[in-house]
This record gives C-alpha cells, sequence and structure tokens, in this order.
C-alpha cells in the first residue's frame, strides 16, 4: 500500500511538472498580429519596406509579446471579382495559416478602380463579411479590426473620373462592415487626411506615414492615446459663450470614465474607442464672477481657472486683420485705456512670417507637422497685450463689451497675405465642382494670385520636399488654425481678407460662398454671423469690381454683412493705418443684427435698387436718413450708362428721402449707375451717423444684385 501511494504521488508530481512547463510555454506564445492588406500595408514605395511600414513599427511599439506579420500584397482588391482579389493571393493564405489572435484589416484602395467597384459595389459588403468569418473559422477567438481607408489626394489621375466618389462609398461600407461584423473599426483616414506632403504620388504613405498608421493601430488596439488632453483651446481664463450649450472635447485612454465640473454642473462619460470623449454643460447665463473647470479621468485631473461666461468672436483674415494695435492710428491712447476694457484675447500667432525671406530647415519642418502656430493661452488684457493684438479686433470688442456690458472674448487667427482658398477645408474643395482644381500645383495653378505664388515659391526655396506645405497653400490655414479652434462655442466671425484674391473676382466670389459654409458645417451652425470688412481704397485697378461683389455677397449670404472702408483707405498703402472706425463698424453691424439694437443704424446708405424717371435714374437706399457728403462738398462719383454700357459723370445729383436722382447730359436713356468706381475713390455719400455708402453698380429695373 505505502509502494503504490508512492508511485502516485511521483506520478502526480510528473503529470504537475509537465502542467507547469505547458503553461510556462503556453503562456510565453507571443501574441499573432497579422497586418492584412494592399501596398499601404506593404510599404510600397519606402526604400526598404521591412524596416519601415506600418507592421514593423507596429511591432517595435508593442514589443516582445507580440508576432506581428505584414501581409500586404500590392494592388489587391477586397472585391472577390475584382481584377486581382486579395484572397486569390499567397499573402491570404499565409494570413491563414497564421492563425492570427488579432486581425488588421486595410483594403479597398485598389476597389475604387473603374473595374472593380462600378460594377462589383454591391458583392463588397459580403465580400469583407466572408473574409472575416475566414478569419474566425482558423481562430474563434480572434479580435478583428477593420480600418477606413487612408487618404487618395486630389492628385491622383483618376481622383476626379470616380476614384474621389467612389473611394468615399467604400469609407461608408467598411463602417457598415464592422457593424455587422462585430469588429473594431480604426480611422486610417483623418491622420493622414491633412498631410499630402507624405504622398508622393497621392495614393502611398512614405515612411513618416506609415509611422502615424502604425502609432494610429497601436493606440486601437491598446487603448493608449496618451492619457487625459483637452485642445489647445481650453485654458485657464478663457471665456465661455453664454446662452450657448458649451462643448468640452477630449482624448484619453479608451474606456476611461471622464468626470467633470463647470460651476455647480457635473457630468459624466466614458472614453469612446478611438480616444475621444465629449460633454456639454447646459447654457450659462453671461457673468464676470470667475468659473472653474476641473475634469479627471481617475488617473490625472486637468483644472482650468477663472473662466468668464460672455461672448466670444473668432476674428480672422490676412494683414489688415493681423494689423496690430500699436501700429495704428492712435494707438498710444488706445493702448493707455485697453486695460479698462473686459476682454479676454486667444492670440494665434505664425511661428514665421510671410515676409520676403527663405526660411530655414526647422521652420519648413516644423509647417510640413502642421505646427504653425505659437503655443498660446486665454489672457486677460494687458496694455502690453492689447498694443500687439489685432487693432479691428480690439476696437470691435471694446465696442461690444462697453455696449453689452459682459465680457467679450476674441481669438485672433491672421495671417498676412494669406489668399482664401488657405483658409477652407479640404473636403470642401475636394468635392466642389469648381474649386477642385485650386488644390492642383498651387504653386504653379493660375487660379492662384500670382503674387500669393510667388512669395509661397520665395518663402520655401530651400526645401527639398517638392510637397513642402506652406500657409498659401488651399487648405493649410484651416488644417493647422481653424480645424482646431471647430466646436469651441462662438456667436459668431468676423472677416477681413481678399487683397490676395483680387485678381479674379468671379472665382472669389464661389471661394467666398464656399468659406462660409465650410466654417458653418464645422461649428455646425448655419446661422453663425459672418461679419466682414470690404476691401478698402487704393490705386489697383480691380478693386472696384471687387469691392461690388463683396457687398452684392453680404446681400446674398444669410446673416452675412459687409463693413465699408473705402473712405480709410491709403492710395499707396494696402494696410490703412486708421482701423478704429472699421472696428466699430463691425461692432455696429453685430449689435444691430445679432444683439437687437434695432434702433442703432448698422450701415451707410445702402442702394436697394433704381428705376427710370423722365431721362434720369432713381436710385433707392436702405439706411438713408441724413443722406449727404461727408466733406460738405457736392455728392461726387456718381456716373450713369445709356445701353451699351459707356457711364459718364452724373452733372446732377439729388437727393431726396431715401432716394437720389441722377441725370448726365450725356446719357438720354439711362439704364445704370454706379457709385464709387474708381480704385482709390473719393466718394463720400455718407448718412446722419457719418457712415459712408458702399461702391455699387445697378441696373434699372432690378434690385442691387
Amino acid at each position: 500500500m505505502t509502494s503504490i501511494t508512492t508511485h502516485m504521488k511521483r506520478r502526480l508530481f510528473l503529470t504537475l511538472c509537465s502542467l507547469f512547463f505547458v503553461c510556462v510555454a503556453f503562456a510565453s506564445e507571443p501574441i499573432r498580429v497579422a497586418c492584412i492588406g494592399n501596398s499601404v500595408t506593404y510599404g510600397y514605395g519606402h526604400q526598404s519596406p521591412a524596416q519601415t511600414s506600418y507592421p514593423t513599427r507596429l511591432a517595435a511599439m508593442l514589443g516582445e509579446g507580440y508576432e506581428v506579420r505584414n501581409f500586404g500584397h500590392s494592388g489587391a482588391t477586397l472585391l472577390y471579382r475584382g481584377h486581382r482579389p486579395y484572397i486569390q493571393q499567397q499573402a491570404w493564405r499565409d494570413a491563414l495559416a497564421f492563425a492570427p489572435d488579432k486581425a488588421i484589416i486595410h483594403l479597398g484602395l485598389n476597389d475604387t478602380d473603374p473595374r472593380n467597384w462600378p460594377n462589383y459595389r454591391d458583392e463588397f459588403i459580403p465580400n469583407y463579411l466572408a473574409m472575416i468569418d475566414s478569419l474566425r473559422a482558423v481562430n474563434p477567438d480572434v479580435e478583428v479590426w477593420v480600418c477606413r481607408m487612408t487618404p487618395i489626394f486630389h492628385g491622383h489621375r483618376r481622383f476626379k473620373s470616380g476614384t474621389r466618389d467612389w473611394h468615399a462609398q467604400i469609407q461608408q461600407a467598411i463602417e457598415e462592415v464592422a457593424l455587422l461584423a462585430g469588429a473594431h473599426l480604426i480611422d486610417l483616414h483623418e491622420p493622414l487626411y491633412h498631410r499630402p506632403d507624405l504622398f508622393a504620388d497621392a495614393l502611398h504613405p512614405d515612411a513618416e506615414g506609415a509611422m502615424i498608421l502604425a502609432q494610429t493601430v497601436f493606440s486601437a488596439m491598446t487603448g493608449n492615446y496618451g492619457g487625459l488632453a483637452l485642445p489647445a483651446i481650453y485654458t485657464d481664463h478663457m471665456v465661455i459663450q453664454r446662452d450657448k450649450p458649451f462643448l468640452l472635447r477630449g482624448t484619453a485612454d479608451a474606456g476611461r470614465k471622464i468626470s467633470a465640473r463647470l460651476g455647480k454642473e457635473k457630468l459624466r462619460t466614458t472614453v469612446a474607442e478611438d480616444g475621444t470623449w465629449q460633454l456639454t454643460f447646459k447654457p450659462l447665463a453671461a457673468s464676470d464672477k470667475s468659473l472653474t473647470l476641473t475634469v479627471t479621468d481617475g488617473e490625472s485631473t486637468l483644472t482650468l481657472t477663472d473662466i468668464l461666461v460672455g461672448e466670444v468672436w473668432l476674428c480672422s483674415g490676412q494683414s489688415n486683420m493681423a494689423f496690430m494695435l500699436r501700429q495704428a492710428t492712435d494707438a498710444q491712447k488706445h493702448i493707455a485705456e485697453a486695460a479698462t476694457k473686459n476682454l479676454r484675447l486667444y492670440d494665434m500667432r505664425p511661428r514665421v512670417y510671410t515676409d520676403a525671406v527663405a526660411w530655414d530647415s526647422a521652420s519648413l519642418a516644423a509647417l510640413n507637422k502642421l505646427d504653425y502656430y505659437v503655443p498660446t493661452t486665454w489672457q486677460p488684457i494687458t496694455e502690453q497685450n492689447a498694443s500687439q493684438f489685432s487693432a479691428i479686433a480690439y476696437h470691435f470688442g471694446a465696442m461690444l463689451a462697453d455696449s453689452l456690458g459682459v465680457p467679450v472674448g476674441l481669438i485672433c487667427n491672421a495671417v498676412g497675405g494669406a489668399p482664401i482658398e488657405s483658409f477652407t477645408d479640404r473636403h470642401t474643395l475636394e468635392h466642389h465642382p469648381v474649386l477642385v482644381d485650386i488644390l492642383t500645383d498651387w504653386k504653379r495653378n493660375d487660379r492662384v494670385q500670382d503674387w500669393v505664388r510667388g512669395r509661397g515659391a520665395y518663402n520655401i526655396q530651400l526645401s527639398k520636399n517638392p510637397l513642402q506645405r506652406h500657409p498659401y497653400e488651399p487648405c493649410f490655414l484651416y488644417e493647422t488654425g481653424i480645424a482646431p479652434l471647430a466646436g469651441f462655442p462662438l456667436r459668431g466671425v468676423i472677416w477681413y481678407q481678399g487683397e490676395s484674391n483680387a485678381h479674379n473676382v468671379e472665382l472669389f466670389e464661389t471661394e467666398f460662398e464656399a468659406l462660409v459654409g465650410s466654417w458653418r458645417k464645422a461649428w455646425d451652425d448655419e446661422e453663425m454671423p459672418f461679419h466682414f470688412v470690404q476691401l478698402s481704397s487704393i490705386a489697383r485697378p480691380s478693386w472696384p469690381h471687387f469691392r461690388d461683389v463683396q457687398r452684392q455677397l453680404a446681400d446674398a449670404i444669410s446673416h452675412c454683412e459687409m463693413a465699408v472702408s473705402s473712405d480709410k483707405g491709403d492710395s499707396l498703402d494696402v494696410h490703412p493705418r486708421e482701423k478704429r472706425p472699421i472696428g466699430e463698424r463691425l461692432g455696429r453691424i453685430a449689435l444691430h443684427h445679432d444683439y437687437g439694437f434695432s434702433r442703432l443704424t448698422p450701415s451707410g446708405p445702402s442702394v436697394q435698387g433704381a428705376h427710370a424717371e423722365g431721362n434720369g435714374i432713381v436710385l433707392t437706399f436702405a439706411h438713408a436718413e441724413g443722406m449727404t457728403s461727408s466733406d460738405g462738398q457736392p455728392l461726387r462719383t456718381f456716373e450713369v450708362a445709356g445701353e451699351h454700357g459707356i457711364y459718364y459723370p452724373a452733372d446732377k445729383v439729388i437727393v431726396k428721402g431715401n432716394t437720389i436722382i441722377l441725370k448726365s447730359k450725356q446719357v438720354s436713356r439711362p439704364t445704370r449707375a454706379r457709385y464709387g468706381w474708381q480704385p482709390f475713390t473719393r466718394a463720400n455719400l455718407v448718412n446722419s451717423n457719418g457712415l459712408p455708402a458702399s461702391t455699387f453698380e445697378v441696373n434699372i429695373g432690378k434690385d442691387s444684385d
């Protein structure tokens, strides 16, 4: 009995040892990760794909506990009846034999080929689901991630002929696949969509792009998104827009519990798989009483202090908006009183200015990484920061603060010389039937003003990258400066820009409408006020036409008003120094249209239409009370034309109530009239508030458009 017991004990010991070694061996087996895809996964175009492809970089990030293999095959389609189906390639057979524990699938780019999507689009989702089923057949516990595709940029030869639209349709199909298959979804599009400089052929990301892909996949697999963080616009001393829900958004590691308190309200949420979270606080009334915002994920805590509630405006454009208070007329007087104003400033200053200099390699590299603005924070106004802030924005904000009696927050994002297309988002331009072509080779594209192209080329002449970024490049300023602000609640926008687009007024008309729509979409507010300054007066021949188109745009676009500046122009200087009247004219517009100051006249006389009367033409105006000349001299620069369109000076200008009657001895049957139609004009029509009329042209029988 004793011998049997000893034998059994020995067998039990050996069994336990065997189980121990089996467990140790099992525990030491790495987690198998299969990266399934096409040429982007393979690393096409890299000098050494084995070292720089995204699966290789991912393996280094994951470490020793993982075995990552690259099953990318160039040119492969997901569609089984595509021109090169992935399931027919050796890479797919190898992936199945690998029996992965985790599978990352990035397919669909080659399905945009006209041989594929137009013919077999209805099979895409079933084919994708079947592929996932095959992976689950070889390993029922496999965890699957399907990827929204990397971008295809406008430089691709088939972009406009179908690829752009089919790419978008396939993205939607991939999202549906993730939902139906119960798979995770990784967005490989957004992290690279603003980096066309990484795509030499508009299709394949380079080694730096592969590193971004690897980091994106790593975060999706591990949930590691770098911990709790808020966008840069959320800082101490910020102003929250009153009477609107306050959107608070940020990032944190996936699955973390977020708790945030603002004043008396406390909200909670859970971080999504993609590392994002957002909370929406109830609207608050304006207040000078400082609030504190506290956000925690249970591990880290962020605390923002001295927050006020009031009015928030974004002030943007080119150099006349950037023009600093210390450069303007009566600078010292206004600087001295700045600290008495209830203003908070968020001043976004460029790292490098677009002066006539060649930028160094560090600046060029920063631009490519979209690192264009010097880090900043919200600041209570002081004499020092006011002196360096936008003069027009300051006077606009000061007028609002004084009139409304509430704190006013001003965000300034203005870049000298910048064209309007650089402030417009990429998706809007890509999908616009006219503007899509402005994306192509912008430094040689005659849709871009020649001065803009020349200055941009001069700044980046030392770069060896043919796709070097520049602030004047279409989309760039939107991607670097506007997109990071999107969603932060605003009352509206003031805008002063156009000098760098005045060469092509017809194109600008389309671009301006696209810009306004772009920003309103970004803020999810179709009625967001967008008020702008009409170009001033200077000896540049195209400007009268341009000013008139700006006037028409203000009439045509809802919640969009224009401040006239031609009476404060300089015949030789594109940067007139008298900024206070312009800022306050914008303030009048906002107070009248956005804050209910109905008795406050918003602008000078505004032509509404024209009709014939004998051998004269009668112009009708709004905001016409007390129409007179600004200088006590006769009204000037009015012209009339007959059916042939040749203009002659009006020799009779008669003000009668809200109308002006024009006659010319040289025109017996006038059909149209115009005013202030000189590049540098001395037009002098104002109303009783001293506010000037705009340059305009109007036809008989038609309204001011």
